[in-house]
């Protein structure tokens, strides 16, 4: 299968046939300005085709096209780096005359660890008939000197924590840390002294400034940078403002939002992980929330007196000033099911902002209500609900209100939270009829797409164009058991992550397995196969699956919890990521390349399946 991802020809875009392309040209406005004989014109083509023909097929047999580093000059800022490509299937590498090993796919990594200064690197690709190519790339590496304290009467660095824009309230703290000269006044807007630490809280460092700045009553800082003040012990002044703005909340400042659109969800806290700050999980629109504070583009919330979140300030929208903020006694509580799903329906004078989480041994939903104060004398119980098996509350603490909901079947299948109205539903899927794959509905996510390429292995594969295939694999064997499936992608196109939330959100399917391919900085020591799940009702799907890719020989690279990714986070279904193995590795990538490992891994992924669907009934 690789040979077709290897290998440049006419159909493909490639700069081996650009070339001789407009050389043709060239020559043929040349042949037709000298007014040629026709015979003469044929001649010199077919002998112009030949010669270009030969010299595709000769750069076509020797190439060295490098992933890492992309640039031919690179400043380094870590000694430890990788020489990552890729050269012709029967070649030889060589850099700086040490034999690198190349893959049967051609590819090859190089581990390099570079000392101060400039560092070439020559690489070689030769054929076994004695041709050669070779390429040179560049390093400049220098080795960060130790932090040193500073000399100058000057300020060198200031940090705010929280880090960001903050919008605040009257008695927020605002720490700072300070680097400037040492023995010195450091003052937060001339007012307010900084206190220098011991150099031995700071591995021996010397002018590290520290302390807060508590919001006054009078304060009315509005998008304004703040002034620290550096005074010398000859009572010399100079400033520096912090890089960070800040705004205090006023009686004028809107302070409740409302949630919009189907993507509301609330974070625990800012995180800078590449997939965002961890989710605790979406909520319902139309949802007023109490406004106490705003980090960069993210509004605190007060969910509760001991309880804060974040909200991110794109799916909200401000109310006017004046509105209240939510609160609600709990009323009647009633249980009941149909065909398809049991129904938790909790009365409620206003929307208020509410988790949920799983429990296993035993099964349990777990739902508070922010902003709820118990006044229900007692829940309605029927017969027609056939997966609840109990519900009960407590008050846990002020202004959170919590639902036990125990289920009958030791797997969850899936819950989803709406408001009805002012009612809080919570909607309780039944296990499928079937204890096996038929007639079961199998969504199958082929990882990235379009403009979305994902990883890049050593031969300039991209991750987009290696999970399609293994989908669309288990998707015929899926088929052949009698599944019903709901595909992401059948063909090269790019969908956004929230598109494919809402379209599996509409779609319901009774299982999600969500496609792609690892990636590592190094390409040599890190390799394997893993599974990711969001909630522990979920982990059994995303654990069978785990273990029958370990069949294949591949390393564990563990089977992951309380992972943060966007098609982990919906609660209505099953669902798991498969990272079927690192893209990165050469090795790896020789694997998945090849169109006989695609079919064990959809092979696998099935058995992982029945495994899963055996252990749940």
């Amino acid at each position: 299968m690789y040979n077709n991802y290897l290998n440049c020809s006419k159909s493909v875009s490639c700069p081996l046939f650009r070339k001789p392309k407009n050389a043709l040209t060239n020559r043929i406005n040349i042949i037709e300005s000298r007014k040629q004989t026709p015979l003469t014109i044929v001649v010199l083509l077919l002998l112009l085709i030949l010669s270009q023909s030969l010299m595709a097929q000769k750069n076509k047999d020797l190439f060295i096209k490098l992933t890492e580093p992309l640039k031919d000059f690179n400043i380094a800022t870590t000694a430890q780096k990788f020489i990552i490509g890729s050269t012709c299937r029967s070649c030889t590498v060589s850099i700086n005359d040490q034999p690198v090993k190349v893959y049967p796919t051609g590819a090859f990594a190089y581990e390099i660890l570079l000392k101060d200064g400039d560092t070439t690197f020559n690489i070689v690709a030769s054929t076994s008939n004695g041709k050669s190519i070779e390429k040179k790339i560049q390093y400049n590496y220098t080795t960060p000197a130790p932090e040193t304290a500073v000399n100058t009467f000057s300020i060198e660095k200031i940090l705010t924590f929280p880090e960001g824009d903050l919008m605040l309230m009257r008695g927020d703290e605002i720490n700072f840390k300070v680097k400037a000269m040492p023995n010195c006044i450091v003052k937060v807007e001339g007012k307010y002294q900084l206190f220098e630490m011991p150099d031995s809280t700071n591995k021996g460092l010397k002018g590290i400034y520290q302390g807060k700045y508590i919001i006054q009553e009078g304060d009315t800082f509005v998008n304004q940078k703040m002034k620290i003040v550096l005074i010398s012990p000859d009572e010399k002044i100079i400033s520096k403002e912090t890089g960070n703005r800040f705004s205090v909340m006023n009686k004028n400042t809107t302070d409740v939002v409302v949630t919009k659109g189907r993507l509301a969800h609330l974070l625990y806290g800012i995180g800078d992980d590449r997939l965002g700050g961890a989710k605790m999980g979406y909520i319902d629109s139309m949802i007023p929330l109490k406004v106490i504070g705003k980090v960069n583009s993210n509004f605190k919330i007060k969910l509760a007196p001991t309880r804060t979140a974040f909200i991110p300030e794109d799916v909200v929208n401000a109310m006017p000033t004046g509105t209240f903020s939510p609160c609600s006694l709990s009323g009647k509580i009633r249980v009941y099911g149909d065909t398809m799903y049991d129904y938790v329906n909790l009365q409620l004078f206003n929307r208020l902002p509410y988790q949920s989480f799983q429990q296993t041994d035993p099964a349990k939903i777990v739902v508070d209500v922010f902003g709820a104060t118990n006044n229900t004398n007692w829940i309605d119980q029927m017969e027609s609900a056939k997966e609840i098996k109990n519900v009960s509350y407590e008050q846990v603490s002020d202004a959170v209100f919590r639902l036990y909901i125990t289920l009958k079947h030791q797997q969850h299948w899936g819950h989803s939270i709406y408001y009805n109205g002012n009612n809080l539903m919570i909607k309780i899927k039944h296990p499928p009829s079937s204890q096996g794959v038929k007639n079961l509905v199998i969504a199958i996510d082929a990882g990235h797409g379009g403009t979305n390429t994902g990883a890049v292995g050593p031969t300039g594969i991209a991750e987009k164009n290696l999970t399609l295939p293994v989908a669309i694999k288990l998707q015929k064997l899926l088929e052949k058991e009698g599944a019903k499936i709901i595909m992401t992608r059948t063909t090269e196109q790019f969908f956004d992550n929230k598109e494919r939330i809402l379209f599996y959100r509409d779609s319901l399917p009774d299982i999600l397995l969500s496609i792609h391919l690892n990636s590592a900085n190094d390409p040599i020591r890190v390799s394997g196969t893993s599974t990711f799940y969001r909630y522990e009702g979920f982990r059994p799907l995303s654990h069978a699956i785990y273990k029958r890719m370990l069949e294949l020989g591949l390393k564990e690279y563990g089977n992951n919890g309380s992972f943060n990714f966007m098609l982990n986070s919906p609660t209505e279904y099953p669902n798991a990521l498969i990272e079927m193995l690192f893209l990165s590795n050469p090795e790896e990538e020789m694997k998945i390349l090849d169109d006989s490992f695609q079919e064990k891994i959809a092979e696998k992924i099935l058995v992982g399946i029945k495994d899963f669907l055996q252990q749940a009934h």
